[in-house]
């Protein structure tokens, strides 16, 4: 009864434990891998701070273009010789005063500066804009890349775990047939070599896992110590392989969709305005100006003073309005800081005209490779299928030969060998051509969330 009560307390905490092992470690979905990237990625969230603040001046730049207006008013207490404007004459004594004024401004003319500053910055907000939708493709491409590494790892690994398991079964058969005296001991020292040689790939298989599992851990920004594994995607190998694309239509596409040509097209577009804008500083200005201001004034010693109403409606109001024309002839440095300002522009104009089209030339390239490399996966899956089915039957013929003793240990090795290369070459088109799609899209520029 002792005995079967401490079993029992083992088996539960035994169970326990496992539970415990189990729900440590989560399956990370591709999908939930995308969206922790996204949430926890520092260059793109930074991306959409900087959006905000293109937004703003975009706003500020608008702004600018109405007229400037503010009010201003002030209370004065004068103890001294005092110009009284109702009296009109100097007086000795002690003065309050309340002053009140609206005045406002409006740039009519001024060589089309500000209206160049808003396309300007239009043109640098959408260009923002842009950086942020294919700083989105770079996370969604990177994580993809990395979960299809470690989909691969994690194949290879049983691959390499599988072989391992058939070569010691294999070399327990021939250590007993050696015991037996019906193979020569050398057979067995050649498949006991062969067993530890699969035995350490399948320890470099794993090691690389650990080390890829390391660095999508660090992509996401998860804690080390989470445990996870990963889920192969429910995705149809056999319907992406049979997608056929257009090059030229995929040259198209890219050039109205990539986030980073577009980008530099509207920052091109940007500082061509910002020529302009600075520009305009060679040119008059001709601005309107309106002002209305008034005030009321009360001597402490003077027992008539008039109203207060009467003095700020009537006595004291003034208005002022009019036309101001301002041409610049010559300013000395300030002429020369403006031509310097300018012909800065010039060059970052003329600099983000060689970026764009090295950027079209980058697209063009990148579009032009995911193209013929999933034409390529394509075929190289299609042989690898065929591979690993001769493989599979010879490794089968030449086991069963070896067996018997009808062939020899080096002929055996190399169907082994030819068959674990296949079952490597099968597993590595299959998720390449499954991820070359993500590849695809994201060369072309149309890599979205939800596609994925």
């Amino acid at each position: 009864m002792k005995r079967g009560l401490i079993f029992f307390m083992v088996m539960f905490a035994a169970e326990l434990t496992f539970g415990q092992g189990q729900q440590a470690t989560r399956i990370l979905t591709f999908e939930e891998a995308i969206q922790i990237a996204l949430r926890n990625s520092v260059l793109f969230n930074q991306q959409k701070n900087n959006l905000q603040f293109s937004q703003i001046q975009k706003t500020q730049s608008i702004a600018a273009l109405g007229p400037t207006l503010y009010a201003q008013s002030g209370f004065t207490q004068i103890n001294g010789n005092f110009f009284n404007s109702n009296q009109g004459k100097v007086v000795n004594g002690l003065f309050d005063q309340v002053s009140g004024s609206l005045q406002a401004n409006w740039a009519i003319f001024n060589g089309l500066s500000q209206v160049n500053r808003v396309k300007q910055y239009s043109a640098q907000l959408e260009a923002q804009s842009f950086y942020v939708n294919r700083t989105k493709q770079d996370v969604l491409n990177t994580v993809a890349t990395q979960y299809l590494t470690l989909l691969l790892d994690a194949e290879l690994l049983k691959i390499a775990q599988e072989n391992f398991a058939s070569l010691d079964k294999q070399l327990q058969q021939v250590t007993e047939q050696v015991r037996l005296g019906a193979r020569s001991p050398v057979d067995e020292y050649n498949q006991d070599s062969q067993t530890k040689a699969a035995q350490i790939r399948a320890y470099q298989a794993e090691i690389q896992l650990i080390n890829d599992k390391a660095l999508l851990t660090q992509t996401l920004l998860m804690d080390p110590d989470e445990q996870f594994d990963i889920a192969k995607p429910d995705w149809d190998v056999n319907k992406i392989g049979s997608e056929e694309y257009a090059l030229p239509q995929l040259y198209e596409t890219a050039l109205n969709t990539r986030g980073d040509y577009l980008r530099a097209k509207k920052n091109e577009d940007g500082s061509k305005y910002a020529m302009k804008a600075m520009k305009a500083q060679f040119l008059p200005t001709l601005s309107a100006f309106f002002s209305i201001n008034s005030f009321y004034n009360r001597n402490h010693g003077d027992s008539v003073t008039a109203p207060f109403e009467r003095q700020f409606r009537e006595d004291n109001l003034r208005k002022m309005y009019g036309l101001q024309l301002y041409v610049p002839i010559f300013g000395g440095n300030q002429n020369l800081q403006n031509r310097m300002n300018y012909v800065q522009q010039k060059v970052n104009y003329l600099n983000n005209q060689i970026t764009r089209k090295n950027t079209e030339i980058q697209v063009k390239t990148d579009v032009m490779r995911a193209y013929q490399n999933f034409q390529l996966y394509k075929r190289t899956f299609e042989a690898s299928l065929a591979q690993i089915k001769a493989a599979e039957m010879a490794f089968s013929l030449e086991s069963e030969r070896y067996n018997l003793g009808i062939t020899n240990f080096v002929d055996y090795a190399n169907a082994n060998r030819a068959f674990v290369q296949a079952q490597t070459d099968k597993a590595q088109s299959e998720y390449r051509l499954l991820f070359q799609k993500v590849v695809l899209d994201y060369a072309v520029g149309t890599l979205r969330e939800d596609d994925l």
